[in-house]
């Protein structure tokens, strides 16, 4: 073996130690070696290609015709959203997911207006990838796809589904047909993303690290916003619960016409009131003779007024006095 081959193997050794071992700062990027590499050959592929094709379809196709694009694709897109809604358990954005299909493809002229949105249905973002995080897969290290873009372990293996089986354009028989619509859907994609490109070239050190970072935070917030909702509603319930239990012990209590306010009798004060009631029933002396001139219709009128009277000074005081007092 020459000196050469020596070399060379040696070279080729250090760069898969290198791949390897080339993010022992994040443990989410073991491979950031490899990453930084097809990263690297996707930002010159964007720059050369992509980017001026955005940039020349931004300047020159008017806004209307664009959001209309954008409509149309994400219509399409639904269909496989909805999917991995149902895949997911969650069957009302599913349901959701197929009215907005049914609705802009109908009322929205194929879905080039999106008129599903202004009636209150909200787009979702669903894939299979997402799919296997709800069921509990691990997302795995962080990985760079060629061409593609950021992903990782999990989401790159659900990636021949979404691109391939879950993608309405690839049924189309016409392979002209079928390209030129993934071509166009790519560059209506990153014309969107222009505005957000020279945020990141402006506000990112590394923009390899900064893009990696907010994908990873995206995706997991994907994954895990309805455990999030999940648990605001419950502590929304618990609120309920307790404000329902606050008017419960408001209504057992006693109001008395000075305005104070007597908890509830215990058993004790309970037994005794009771003696005391039948104390006085059995001692308090019949209410004198009716003169002559006082029928029994007035007098059982006179009582009621006197009930009446006494009443209001007996009920409860508003909800909102009582709240000013407090």
């Amino acid at each position: 073996m020459n000196f050469t081959s020596r070399l060379i193997k040696l070279f080729a050794t250090l760069l898969i130690t290198i791949q390897i071992t080339g993010c022992a700062n994040s443990p989410n990027d073991p491979l950031e070696g490899y990453n930084r590499q097809v990263f690297y050959f996707n930002e010159a592929l964007d720059t050369v290609v992509i980017k001026p094709a955005a940039h020349t379809y931004h300047d020159l196709v008017p806004d209307v015709i664009q959001t209309m694009v954008s409509n149309f694709f994400g219509n399409i897109a639904d269909v496989w959203i909805a999917f991995n809604n149902f895949l997911q358990g969650r069957g009302d954005e599913g349901f959701s997911d197929v009215s907005r299909i049914i609705i802009n493809t109908f009322a929205g002229i194929g879905g080039l207006i999106d008129v599903a949105s202004d009636a209150g249905l909200p787009k979702h973002n669903q894939d299979l990838g997402q799919t296997f995080g709800v069921w509990g897969a691990p997302p795995g290290p962080y990985f760079v796809i060629p061409v593609l873009g950021p992903s990782t372990i999990r989401d790159t293996i659900a990636a021949p589904a979404d691109y391939w089986y879950g993608d309405p354009i690839t049924y189309i028989s016409n392979d002209s047909v079928a390209w030129g619509a993934v071509i166009l859907r790519g560059i209506s994609t990153r014309a969107k993303l222009i505005d957000a490109s020279s945020v990141i070239d402006d506000a990112a050190i590394d923009r390899y690290e900064f893009i990696r970072d907010a994908f990873l935070q995206r995706r997991h917030h994907l994954i895990h916003d309805r455990e999030r909702r999940e648990e605001q509603w419950e502590t929304v319930d618990t609120d309920n619960t307790s404000q329902k239990e606050k008017d419960r012990q408001t209504d057992t209590q006693i109001w008395l016409p000075s305005g104070e306010i007597k908890p509830p009798s215990s058993p004790v004060e309970k037994t005794a009131e009771t003696t005391t009631s039948v104390a006085m029933e059995t001692t308090t002396p019949e209410p004198a003779a009716k003169t002559a001139f006082a029928t029994e219709t007035e007098y059982i009128t006179g009582s009621i007024l006197e009930k009446n009277e006494l009443e209001p000074a007996l009920k409860p005081a508003p909800a909102e006095t009582i709240a000013l007092i407090h």
